[in-house]
């Protein structure tokens, strides 16, 4: 873990700052601080940032600088040459924490490879706040981000999680979001529990619960506004029986499902309790 004695005296500060996902009034105190106070503020969209900073009545002392997907590459040294000079970067994104499905993480690891203090501005979390509110397991989950938008990919990407068991958390457009509930449906079955969460902390926020097949006609119809969708894992996997043909099948069947043989023996290796060498021998001689 960087600390600030790890990093050089004569290096700046990157802070990461988490901006609302709704409403204004739900922005951290200190972002306000860190606005005024930055000598550069990277912002995914300059004119989201004006706006709010004419929210919360703040006036930027630093200068602005542009950072999203389609230069985040190419400004990325220029921030880092800012870093090394000694100078406070703070780095928003339109909603939500940077990194977290937006341009940030080049920045950090650039940072933390230089040696240069990395810190955050904790707030407003679209993964978290969609989480607590779905009603589905929260002791283990994972984020996921967005899927695939073309469909074959998507496919293999769902397969892939067909066995997931925490619970999962997903971004996505408003007009996929039919396309993706029916496509989880077809891969994890009509009756996995789910919620749609649209609009979270807004004024017209709406969080549909129920079957993904169910959610999925309920889209159909439109939908409107940011989405996250939060999806139930899978039931624990029963064992798989030890002789040479259950072993085969279940392996066959993970292949089916898209994963690679290497991780389909790994999984039969752990559910089975047969030495992955044995596996590995049963199929590769079938």
């Amino acid at each position: 873990m960087t600390s600030p004695s790890d990093s050089s005296s004569a290096a700046g500060v990157l802070v990461l700052a988490a901006t609302p996902i709704g409403r204004v009034a739900d922005a951290p105190p200190r972002l306000a601080e860190e606005l005024a106070g930055a000598d550069v503020v990277a912002a995914e969209d300059t004119r989201r940032l004006r706006r709010l900073t004419g929210d919360l009545g703040v006036t930027l002392g630093g200068r602005v600088v542009s950072y999203f997907e389609g230069n985040e590459q190419q400004r990325t040294p220029v921030l880092l040459e800012a870093l090394l000079a000694g100078e406070r970067v703070l780095l928003v994104t339109d909603a939500g924490m940077p990194s977290v499905s937006d341009p940030g993480y080049r920045l950090v690891t650039a940072a933390v490879a230089a040696g240069v203090l990395v810190t955050a501005v904790p707030g407003p979390s679209a993964v978290l706040t969609a989480l607590a509110v779905s009603g589905l397991p929260v002791d283990r989950f994972c984020f996921e981000g967005f899927l695939p938008r073309k469909a074959g990919e998507r496919a293999r990407r769902l397969a892939t999680l067909v066995d997931e068991q925490r619970t999962m958390v997903f971004f996505e457009a408003p007009h996929r979001t039919a396309a993706t509930l029916a496509a989880m449906a077809e891969t994890w079955g009509d009756d996995r529990a789910a919620a749609v969460c649209r609009e979270l902390t807004k004024t017209h926020e709406e969080v549909r619960r129920g079957g993904l097949a169910e959610l999925a006609a309920w889209a159909a119809e439109g939908v409107r506004g940011e989405v996250t969708l939060v999806v139930g894992g899978a039931d624990p996997a029963p064992s798989i029986s030890t002789d040479e043909g259950s072993l085969r099948a279940a392996v066959a069947t993970r292949q089916d499902r898209g994963m690679t043989t290497k991780a389909a023996i790994a999984e039969v290796a752990l559910l089975s309790g047969v030495p992955k060498r044995d596996v590995y021998d049963l199929v590769h001689k079938a």
